[in-house]
């Protein structure tokens, strides 16, 4: 029985029996006690009344036949000398049976005291009570011997079923009826109030939190403790249910905020195992949604995992630097680690600092290009200027060499300004959506043969052909400024580095499809490229011709420019060449523009 009810009623039931049990033995024990004095009482009695009438006659084999009392019939009498040798029974023959000189109510009586005892009889052999006195005779008294009565008793359960048993047999079971009635209602009643008290506890935990306060209120005992604990778990279940509601709305908003950030973050336990990971960090670290790895096996950075150690091992928060692999790349970032109290724990917070170091880097570049781009121009422009009022006016020569190099420098460094001027207009359309005007749909034929022209042009005396290829009525929605100005920088390069002689062709196609692609090409067959000059060829100020070849002198912004006029339509840039065999530039712009 496991159930309240049943161990109650056990409990209960078995303390209650026990009790009567106890208190009946009890009370067996008084009475068993009470009839042994009682018995005793009347030996005593007894033998006191018949101790008169025996004289030394008695106390001889003559003696047996003398009349005793009436009283003396109702016992065992046995008669000793004060040798203790039996002189006379009433039961037994007095010359078969042994000295009883060893009994204790015997070696009592013969010492002048009164003797009793209880025990089985070695001659009867069943148990007796016995009591024994000395008996006196003569002036002055003179002892003969000893006088004992024996009674025979039955055995203490003998008396109870004799005696008790059926004047308190239907009692007993009347009052163990009774108990247990009164003990089985009690568990009853108990059991109850717990499966009530059990259903609601299971009603609250079943419940959502949204609703235990629209429970219905069930009375589950009019006890006043169950009250009292029923009370205290609709207060707990609504205490637990606020609770949860403000966890929840925490979590939300914790949630909404890590998912939120940019920056990748981490929590890892005593153990670095990742508990936490925002999308931001499972995008950087290509880590499974439900994927909880050890944190070094997600990351795979040993300086990551070093940091959280010292955090782990007591350290306080710190901040450091790093050049970590992630995404395909290797990018800088700003890593924060610190304790996670009081859970324990660290957390690890990695901010992307690739583009701010890529720009830092590009400004050091750009500043350092345009100080070698300039110093040179500048340099000669201020020799001469120096130079040119100490000669006299039989120098000509000189000073019109003079002057005609001032110009030039003063031309490169007014294309140089030109080009970084362009160059910053089209990046603040790039980054800017309200800064960029509309595109528009164009025939791309016109575009490709203005471009020709001013490349034609630019070129003066060199003899180099410029040829157009573009099927009739190709229309796209572009920046014809924008795109001309591109295809200029291209055109200007190829007849650059073209020998004098060849031929450049400029030609616009598309994908085929209605998603597809425009591109824009410019190809020619001049010395070509090496290819591990492919990938930076569009970075500012980068030259393939590293002595600045004055038949080829440019700012270095160009191919720059043209990259950025692909980006501005949602495109790209992209060249394909072979040393010796020729270069391809092209553009490709998406027919359908792109939104930014």
């Amino acid at each position: 029985m496991k159930t309240v009810f049943g161990k109650s009623l056990l409990v209960l039931a078995s303390a209650a029996l026990g009790l009567f049990c106890f208190f009946a033995l009890v009370i067996l024990i008084f009475m068993n006690s009470l009839y042994y004095e009682t018995n005793t009482r009347n030996m005593r009695a007894a033998a006191l009344t018949l101790s008169p009438f025996l004289d030394e006659t008695f106390f001889n084999n003559a003696g047996a036949q003398s009349p005793l009392p009436e009283i003396g019939r109702a016992y065992r009498l046995t008669l000793t000398g004060t040798d203790g040798a039996v002189v006379y029974d009433s039961g037994f023959d007095a010359q078969n049976m042994e000295n009883h000189g060893g009994r204790p109510e015997i070696m009592a009586a013969l010492a002048g005291n009164e003797g009793h005892a209880r025990r089985k009889s070695g001659t009867a052999g069943i148990d007796n009570l016995y009591l024994a006195i000395p008996v006196y005779s003569g002036v002055p008294p003179r002892m003969l011997g000893a006088l004992r009565l024996a009674l025979p008793v039955p055995g203490f359960g003998g008396r109870i079923a004799e005696a008790l048993l059926p004047d308190l047999y239907l009692p007993f079971l009347a009052a163990a009826a009774a108990a247990i009635l009164a003990v089985y209602t009690f568990s009853r009643s108990l059991g109850r109030s717990f499966m009530r008290l059990e259903k609601l506890a299971k009603t609250v935990s079943s419940t959502p939190h949204t609703g235990i306060a629209a429970l219905p209120l069930v009375s589950v005992s009019d006890t006043e403790e169950f009250r009292t604990l029923e009370k205290a778990l609709r207060n707990m279940a609504a205490e637990l249910a606020r609770r949860i509601e403000e966890a929840q709305a925490e979590g939300s908003r914790l949630e909404g905020i890590l998912n939120g950030m940019n920056e990748a973050v981490f929590a890892v336990d005593g153990g670095l195992i990742l508990r936490l990971v925002n999308p931001s960090a499972r995008r950087l670290f290509s880590i499974a949604e439900g994927d909880e790895p050890y944190f070094l096996e997600a990351v795979h950075a040993t300086e990551l995992e070093a940091a959280a150690r010292r955090v782990l091992a007591g350290g306080g928060p710190e901040e450091s630097e790093l050049h970590l692999y992630a995404g395909g790349t290797r990018r800088f970032f700003r890593v924060f680690a610190g304790p996670l109290k009081p859970a324990g724990g660290a957390i690890i917070v990695l901010e992307d600092i690739t583009r701010l170091k890529r720009l830092e880097q590009v400004r050091k570049d750009f500043v350092a290009n345009v100080s070698h781009e300039l110093r040179t121009p500048i340099q000669l422009i201020k020799g001469y200027a120096e130079t040119l009022p100490d000669l006299l006016p039989e120098d000509g020569e000189t000073l019109r060499r003079g002057l005609a190099l001032i110009q030039k420098n003063a031309i490169v460094m007014e294309n140089l300004t030109t080009d970084l001027l362009s160059l910053a207009a089209i990046e603040a359309m790039e980054d800017s959506p309200g800064g960029r005007p509309d595109a528009e749909e164009q025939d791309i034929r016109p575009l490709l043969d203005e471009a020709a022209r001013a490349a034609a042009f630019f070129a003066g005396g060199k003899r180099t052909s410029i040829s157009v290829e573009c099927r009739p009525g190709l229309c796209a929605k572009v920046h014809g400024a924008l795109v001309v100005q591109a295809l200029v920088n291209l055109l200007d390069n190829a007849v650059k580095y073209t020998p004098p002689g060849s031929d450049v062709v400029v030609r616009a196609f598309t994908s085929g499809d209605s998603d597809g692609e425009l591109f824009l090409e410019v190809e020619d067959n001049g010395p070509g490229i090496a290819p591990e000059h492919l990938n930076r060829i569009f970075e500012r100020f980068y030259r393939v011709d590293r002595t600045r070849n004055p038949a080829a002198a440019g700012t270095g912004l160009g191919l720059a420019i043209v990259r950025h006029i692909a980006l501005t339509h949602g495109g790209s840039a992209e060249a394909e060449s072979r040393a010796g065999e020729g270069s391809v530039f092209r553009i490709r712009l998406p027919l359908v523009r792109r939104s930014h």
